[in-house]
């Protein structure tokens, strides 16, 4: 048996965008469809967002468009560092990691536009680099040095 994870990431209207924004930092193809294509009738809202959307490449995400919500603006609770802590009320972050520095810090920069920097990378107590952002869609991001 083999088994496999996928992060799925659940959006307010913006999965589209998301899923376009990942592809742009870390490459791939996107695989989308709309509750309309899956027969919703057109003219109900949420007719144009998605119920199915994927990026399959180097980093492997799913998103899709909670049914009803359009609230862009909302994110899933708040995270800080403080005295070297992560004080959270998230229930997950997605990790990411390098092999080198080299290798993260390009997509430190893309993932950091737009986004609220928790913890700024650069080197810690166990890893050549370190960082933590919330992106502009709401997802937080650890990312470090192996």
């Amino acid at each position: 048996m083999t088994l496999t994870t996928t992060t799925h990431l659940n959006f307010r209207g913006t999965a589209r965008q998301a899923l376009d924004f990942y592809r742009s930092v870390f490459g791939g193809e996107v695989t989308a469809a709309t509750y309309g294509q899956f027969g919703m009738p057109d003219g109900v809202p949420g007719f144009d967002k998605l119920v199915f959307g994927q990026l399959d490449g180097p980093v492997r995400l799913m998103a899709y468009d909670i049914p009803g919500a359009d609230d862009t603006a909302a994110t899933a609770g708040t995270t800080r560092r403080e005295n070297g802590m992560t004080i959270t009320d998230r229930s997950f972050f997605q990790s990411l990691r390098a092999d080198s520095l080299e290798e993260l810090q390009p997509v430190w920069d893309a993932l950091a536009e737009g986004a609220t920097v928790i913890e700024p990378l650069a080197a810690s107590a166990w890893s050549a680099g370190f960082g933590m952002l919330t992106d502009r869609f709401g997802v937080t991001w650890v990312l470090d040095v192996a």
